[in-house]
């Protein structure tokens, strides 16, 4: 075999093999394949190794995972008359069938491109109607309306819209230096009904408190009052109990003579302390002492002396 021949081998050998690694595909489990044979849809290719026919048969390859789309930040006119820079994403991912796939290459040129438009175009419509103030405070129901639209308009594209997001709405710089001011004055007026709320509460919480030591004084001062008067009603209940045993033995014991006697001992008492007796001009002073003695008064006599008897005269 000369040298010639040799070269020629060698040269289909490699041909050979060079045809046949092109032949060989591997699709990913992160993607779809789509299998086209002289420019017409063949095949649907999923993950995993496959043949295709060098020059006659194409394969293009899908990705199905999420993708985040930047709508790309925009001027927008609100509701108010006020220029709003807006920014959103879009998260998307084409559906996993073989109709989605296809419908993502064959139904849009370029479908990453045509939702960011579409998302901007959308956007100008929702936020065109409300105010600024509005559109910040009604960020959910901005991300339900632009998600619904874009997914009613990508219906035949095979996509699947997973969510929206807007990252911004900025005002112009003087606007939003005049909303920080209007900001920061109620931000500092509900600090202070904050403040005075809770001054207030801690005030009635000490009155309460007050109140309720004044009760606690005053129930104590009508408990110990209450004490004093049973301990004096007591005492006197004791004194009136003694003194009706007292009288009771003396009306029993002290009759008569000994009640005189008794008595005219606590006279005798009395007047051993030096005490001063004033006497009546006109009254006896046995019926004095009687007196304070408890003696009955002596009562002078009412008969007069009888007359002395007359002498008969003689005739």
């Amino acid at each position: 075999m000369n040298e010639n021949t040799m070269i020629a081998i060698a040269v289909i050998v490699i041909l050979v093999l060079l045809i046949f690694f092109a032949s060989i595909k591997i699709v990913r489990p992160t993607s779809r394949g789509l299998v086209e044979r002289f420019g017409k849809y063949s095949r649907y290719a999923e993950p995993g190794f496959h043949i295709i026919i060098p020059l006659v048969e194409k394969m293009y390859r899908v990705d199905i995972r999420e993708t985040l789309v930047e709508a790309k930040p925009q001027m927008i006119i609100t509701n108010d008359n006020l220029n709003a820079r807006v920014d959103a994403q879009v998260y998307l991912k084409v559906k996993a069938d073989e109709d989605s796939v296809k419908a993502s290459q064959y139904n849009v040129a370029n479908y990453q491109l045509q939702i960011v438009n579409l998302a901007r175009t959308t956007l100008r419509n929702i936020i065109g109607t409300l105010t600024l103030k509005s559109a910040n405070s009604e960020r959910g129901k901005i991300n339900d309306e632009l998600r619904r639209t874009l997914h009613e308009e990508t219906m035949n594209w095979g996509i699947d819209i997973l969510r929206t997001e807007l990252k911004e709405i900025d005002p112009p710089e003087d606007v939003q230096e005049t909303m920080n001011k209007v900001v920061k004055a109620e931000n500092e007026k509900v600090a202070a009904v904050d403040f005075a709320t809770a001054t207030e509460t801690q005030a009635d919480g000490m009155r309460r408190a007050a109140v309720k030591k004044a009760e606690g004084t005053k129930e104590a001062s009508i408990l110990e009052a209450e004490g004093a008067r049973q301990a004096r009603i007591l005492e006197a209940e004791g004194q009136a109990q003694a003194i009706q045993l007292v009288n009771e033995a003396a009306d029993k014991y002290f009759i008569g003579n000994a009640q005189i006697l008794r008595k005219l001992e606590a006279l005798e008492t009395s007047l051993s302390q030096n005490a001063k007796v004033i006497v009546p001009s006109d009254t006896e002073l046995v019926n004095v002492v009687g007196e304070m003695a408890g003696v009955l008064p002596l009562v002078k006599s009412t008969i007069k002396d009888p007359p002395p008897p007359v002498k008969a005269e003689k005739k």
